[in-house]
């Protein structure tokens, strides 16, 4: 990954995004990364990617089915 720091990704935006064009680029202030800049497509594969199969589908399942096996014994704890 490209890395800028803040005041030349300031003074030299329109080389920011350029070099965002071709790959994800950290900006820092004073030696710490403060914001990434990416470009639009890499951004939309991100939110997809975010967006797919995680696990806690796979945690509702399995809690689904405890409930559905102790059934008996969460309505006795909820009395």
């Amino acid at each position: 990954m490209a890395s800028m720091t803040a005041t030349d990704a300031k003074n030299r935006f329109g080389e920011l995004l350029d070099m965002a064009r071709k790959e994800p680029v950290e900006v820092q202030r004073n030696g710490r990364t403060v914001g990434v800049m990416l470009s639009p497509e890499q951004y939309v594969k991100l939110l997809e990617a975010s967006a797919g199969a995680k696990v806690r589908p796979i945690v509702d399942e399995l809690l689904e089915r405890s409930i559905q096996r102790r059934r008996s014994l969460y309505e006795a704890l909820a009395k």
